[in-house]
């Protein structure tokens, strides 16, 4: 806790310690999750799923010079992170 160093500059009273305690603490529940927004991560997840089966075909398919891998890690992690988020921010 910092000290109230102008106090002494101004020479005010302190203000009154009824001031400096907690009166009412309001706790309210959490929003259930949306389901439609669920539904939708869903969605996207299987989307994310045909995607990772479409470029590892095409990869194979044709002679493209780089690895799957580095089309599928950064959307499965970015899928990833977006689903963490949601599932685990309070609202």
């Amino acid at each position: 806790m910092f000290a109230d160093l102008f106090q002494l500059k101004t020479r005010r009273a302190p203000g009154g310690i009824d001031r400096a305690f907690i009166k009412e603490v309001k706790v309210s529940r959490p929003e259930p999750r949306n389901p439609r927004v669920e539904r939708i991560i869903f969605i996207c997840w299987l989307l994310i799923a045909v995607k990772h089966v479409a470029v590892i075909w095409a990869v194979q398919h044709y002679a493209i010079p780089f690895h799957q891998l580095w089309v599928n890690v950064p959307t499965f992690l970015l899928g990833l992170l977006a689903t963490i988020v949601y599932y685990t921010v309070p609202e």
